[in-house]
This record gives structure tokens, C-alpha cells and sequence, in this order.
């Protein structure tokens, strides 16, 4: 088992090593400016996303299906993830994790547009769609889409059940004594009531759930940095400086190089928001939406909230931490956030806690859509039931066993399935310069497309 581990350990390296990088941040730069910038209409994008499209062919509301997309993509890493590369790569890794934000802005209305684009429709009014889709109708790629429908659904059980579990279980042991074994029997069945619903059943949940549980961890790293009020701005200009300089730090960072911060803070931005994975764009290919652009503009501003703010913040509330209190230990990541947040009198640890505890469940609600999806792929619906059952013990099952092989194959699993994505983003880049002439660029976000049947 050790040697199966070390195993994919060594490959999850690879995997996520400067090649993933720089073909993730290549497609990135390359879809902002084959796609003229669709960063420029954010605020369109986040009017559509509170907008109701009635009429509109989908399972769920445009709002619903970026709720879920954000439940999958705000978890962990947002938190502990942005203290470990500022720790590995400096305060300007927070620089590098933006950017990428900002840049990923434009893969990701890719993803929304093509998803919306390929997607079908079945007897029963039931909608469709992602990257599998895609690689089948746009580019005939069967046996692609079979693969990546594969690989997701293997990395459903990973990063978005069994690690997220076990993340919430040894959390509530450590902090309030509860046995995990019981903390498993909770997350089960809390999360049975949710996933045995379906789409709409999850998505009900994460759009109450999702705003109130981003909110609150906001409003915690705003109150922070008004207590390090005097340490904001000399964060923000060593965020910058040491982006390029990271000497300029000093202390602990001494030792950090560009390529280091630029490594940790892309890494971990990109892993953060899922940009280029192509898990955000099932669910959003169950929007009610009137034609791709409209979901596209949507499916663009869960980056913006995911990385540009949320890990932005964290970087900031960090850093200006590290300034305010330079007795902080900031070689580990969790202890770094841990010590940040404790600065808040009474509330801070808690609020750090629930901080966690949340994002990982809302992890569990959006995965299990995107396992499921990629089962009726490959197999068809009857087995949708079979897999909820199935994703339900798996978590109670993560809650008591150690999970470090698991980890591992789940990061490789994350990776493998960004491959086949980013082939039918740049093949069908296209296409998607195409729908967007067609409705953006002409301002023609109001007509209909022509739905497909399967």
C-alpha cells in the first residue's frame, strides 16, 4: 500500500507539475483574447445570475446551477490551500493565485458556453451536458468523452466525497471531541436529505446555503483586516513586490524565487476555481437559459468569486497577519489560518471552523451532481439511484479511515480529466468565438437558441 501511495504521490507531482501549468494558464490567456475579453462584462454577467430566464429550457435556475458550480469549487483550498502556497511561495504567490482568477474568468465562460451549446434533452424534459457532450457532438470524439465521463466520475468519490468527509470528521474530532464514526452517521444522513432529491434538490440547497456560508467567512476576513487596518496597504505592496522580488518579504521567505511563488500561486488558484477542469460546466449545462452566452457570462463570475475575491481576501487577511504579527509560524498552512483567525476575540477559531466544516459539505453536494452526471453518460439513468446509494456510504467510510492513497489518486484523477477538457476548449474555441459573435457581440443576449434532443 505505502509503495502504491509513493506511487501516486510521485505521479500527482507530474501531473500538476509546470507542464499542467502552463498548458492551464496558456488556455487561459489564449481563450481571453480569442474570445475578445469577456472579462469586461462581469457586471452583465452577475445581472444574469440573479435574473430568472422564464420560459427557458434547463432543470434549474441560472442562480441555482452557479450555486452548485460554486459549492463544488469554494471549499478548502480557499482557506488552508492560500496559507500553504503563501507559505511555500511567498506573499506573492497571493499575486499569482489573482491573475490567475482574472484569467481563468475566460476558460470558464468557455466551459459554460459549450457546455449550454452540446447539451440534450431527453423524453422526459431531463437537460444535459459538459465537456463529455461536447467531445462527442462537437468534436465526434466518443471515446474521449467515455474517458473523461470516467475519470470524473472516479474523482467524485476522491476529492468530492471521501476527502471532504474525512476532512469534516477529523475537524469536529479535534475541535469538540465528537468520535468520527458518528460525525460520518451526520454527514450521511445530512447529506442523503439533499443528494437523494437530484439537481433541483441540491441546487434549492446551495443557493441558500452557498451566499450564506460565503458571506459569513467574508465578513470574518473583513473584520480581520479592519484589525489590521495599518498592515493592509504594506500587505498589498508586499503581495506585489515580492511577486516579482521575493526577497523583498524577508524573514522565512528569503529563500523563495519567482518561480516559486509564480508555481504555488497559479497551482493553487487553478486547482482552487477548477478553470479548465470541466466540472463546473455539468452543472451549468442544466441552467435555464435562453441561449450559451447568457450561461457563459454566469459560469464567468464563479471564478470571480471564487479566486479574484474569496482567495484574495484570504491572501490579504494572511500576509497583513504575518506584518501585524510577526511571531506567527507561517512554514505550515493550516497553522498559519489558524493563527490569523484566532485574532479575532472569542468568534475567530469558531468562525474558522465553521468556515471549513461548510465549504467541505457544500464540496460533497457539488460533486456528487457532477459523479452522477458522468454516470448517466456511461451507463444511462437507471443508475443514478445506484450511485447516490453508493456516494452516501462512501462518505461515512471516508470519515473513519485514513485517506493519504486517496488523496493522492484523487489529485491524479483531477488532472487526467482537465486533459480531455482543455482539447475540445481549444479545438471548439471556435465555435465558441462563433455563438459569442452571434449573441454577445452583435447585443443579441435576448434571443433563443434551438434546443437538441437525445
Amino acid at each position: 500500500m505505502e509503495t502504491i501511495n509513493d506511487f501516486f504521490q510521485l505521479l500527482s507531482g507530474f501531473l500538476w507539475g509546470w507542464p499542467m501549468i502552463i498548458l492551464l494558464l496558456g488556455t487561459h490567456v489564449f481563450l481571453t483574447f480569442r474570445l475578445r475579453i469577456p472579462q469586461r462584462k462581469l457586471l452583465t454577467g452577475i445581472r444574469l445570475s440573479i435574473k430568472k430566464d422564464p420560459g427557458a429550457a434547463g432543470d434549474v435556475s441560472q442562480f441555482g446551477a452557479l450555486a452548485t458550480a460554486l459549492a463544488a469549487t469554494i471549499g478548502t483550498g480557499n482557506i488552508v490551500g492560500v496559507a500553504t502556497a503563501v507559505a511555500l511561495g511567498g506573499p506573492g504567490a497571493v499575486l499569482w493565485c489573482w491573475l490567475t482568477g482574472i484569467f481563468g474568468m475566460a476558460t470558464k465562460y468557455a466551459e459554460g458556453l459549450l457546455a449550454v451549446k452540446y447539451r440534450v434533452r431527453d423524453d422526459k424534459g431531463h437537460t444535459y451536458g459538459g465537456p463529455m457532450y461536447a467531445l462527442e457532438r462537437g468534436l465526434g470524439m466518443k471515446w474521449l468523452a467515455i474517458l473523461f465521463a470516467t475519470l470524473t466520475a472516479l474523482a467524485s468519490f476522491g476529492i468530492g466525497c471521501t476527502v471532504q468527509a474525512n476532512s469534516i470528521a477529523l475537524l469536529a474530532s479535534e475541535t469538540f471531541g465528537i468520535p468520527t464514526w458518528i460525525v460520518g452517521v451526520f454527514v450521511c444522513a445530512l447529506a442523503a436529505c439533499v443528494i437523494l432529491g437530484g439537481v433541483k434538490a441540491i441546487a434549492r440547497v446551495c443557493t441558500v446555503f452557498v451566499p450564506f456560508m460565503a458571506l459569513l467567512y467574508v465578513v470574518g476576513c473583513i473584520v480581520i483586516l479592519c484589525m489590521n487596518s495599518t498592515y493592509v496597504w504594506p500587505a498589498i505592496q508586499l503581495i506585489v513586490q515580492s511577486a516579482f522580488n521575493p526577497s523583498a518579504a524577508g524573514g522565512g521567505f528569503v529563500g523563495a524565487t519567482v518561480m516559486m511563488a509564480a508555481r504555488y500561486g497559479i497551482a493553487r488558484g487553478l486547482f482552487s476555481n477548477e478553470s479548465g477542469m470541466g466540472s463546473a460546466p455539468i452543472v451549468a449545462a442544466a441552467a435555464q437559459t435562453r441561449n450559451p452566452v447568457r450561461q457563459a457570462l454566469v459560469s464567468s463570475t464563479g471564478t470571480f468569486w471564487d479566486t479574484v475575491v474569496i482567495c484574495a481576501l484570504t491572501g490579504i487577511v494572511l500576509v497583513s497577519s504575518i506584518i501585524a504579527y510577526p511571531d506567527i509560524t507561517y512554514a505550515d498552512g493550516a497553522a498559519l489560518t489558524k493563527v490569523a483567525f484566532s485574532k479575532i476575540p472569542y468568534v475567530g477559531a469558531p468562525l474558522l471552523t465553521f468556515g471549513i466544516l461548510t465549504f467541505a459539505f457544500s464540496t460533497i453536494l457539488g460533486w456528487s451532481y457532477y459523479g452522477e452526471s458522468a454516470v448517466n453518460y456511461i451507463e444511462s439513468r437507471r443508475s443514478n439511484r445506484f450511485y447516490r446509494i453508493l456516494y452516501i456510504v462512501a462518505l461515512f467510510f471516508g470519515s473513519i479511515i485514513n485517506l493519504d492513497i486517496i488523496w493522492n489518486i484523487a489529485d491524479c484523477m483531477n488532472a487526467l480529466m482537465t486533459i480531455p477538457n482543455l482539447i475540445a476548449l481549444l479545438l471548439l474555441s471556435s465555435v465558441a468565438a462563433q455563438e459569442t459573435k452571434k449573441y454577445l457581440w452583435s447585443n443579441r443576449l435576448d434571443d433563443e437558441m434551438e434546443e437538441t434532443s437525445s
